[in-house]
């Protein structure tokens, strides 16, 4: 059953059938809603669509388009918060060097259906990075990546801004952080998320640490 739901799911978003999604996930998530099948359904969903268009198999357009809607179907499954520290916090997510977008788009999704106000940088080269979290003042920088080089660039990245003032936290995240948990402490970032609802819990604790 869960299969095939899944397979239900992944194919609505790959024809943009919002409602046929829509029923899908509700059936899938269950009432009371379950927190961790809901980011299954949607992250499997997400990575075999993106396998799919690194194959060949699907279009561009599609893989857009199937965020953007799991970004909408997710948003009434988490209570919104106009929580004075969650509000004045600063919080920015990147993708380091790579372009592979679909892990900062689910963990992305997550951050702002849960209420959180995050700037999303796309992908940003080293300089860019340094530049952008200065200028804004961020308090929380979310870092992903996708191959090895990249996840090493974060050490370099994280030392620039701390010679330049930075106090916040870096939270990292990608497949090389995955594989070798390690690299999180190689590179001085704060911390790491296996997935996006730890990701989640994990900057509103940090949240609460940010001077107001």
């Amino acid at each position: 059953m869960e299969t095939a739901l899944a397979h239900n799911f992944q194919e609505a978003l790959l024809g943009g059938d919002r409602q046929i999604a829509t029923d899908v996930l509700s059936r899938a998530v269950g009432n009371p809603p379950s927190m961790d099948a809901l980011e299954k359904i949607v992250v499997t969903a997400l990575d075999n669509i993106g396998a799919s268009w690194e194959r060949g198999e699907a279009a561009l357009s599609q893989v857009y388009m199937s965020g953007r809607i799991c970004e909408e179907l997710m948003s009434p499954y988490f209570p919104h918060t106009d929580d004075a520290p969650l509000s004045q916090s600063r919080l920015a997510i990147a993708v380091l060097n790579d372009h592979h977008l679909l892990g900062k788009r689910i963990v992305l999704s997550f951050l702002k259906a849960s209420g959180l106000p995050v700037q999303d940088w796309g992908t940003c080269t080293e300089d860019r990075l340094v530049d952008q979290t200065l200028e804004n003042g961020v308090d929380i920088l979310l870092i992903s990546t996708l191959m090895l080089p990249s996840a090493l660039k974060v050490g370099p990245v994280g030392k620039r801004l701390r010679e330049n003032g930075f106090t916040g936290k870096i939270i990292v995240g990608g497949a090389p952080f995955r594989i070798d948990p390690s690299l999180v402490e190689e590179v001085g970032a704060d911390a790491t998320a296996d997935n996006a609802m730890e990701c989640v819990k994990m900057v509103k604790r940090m949240l609460q640490e940010v001077p107001a």
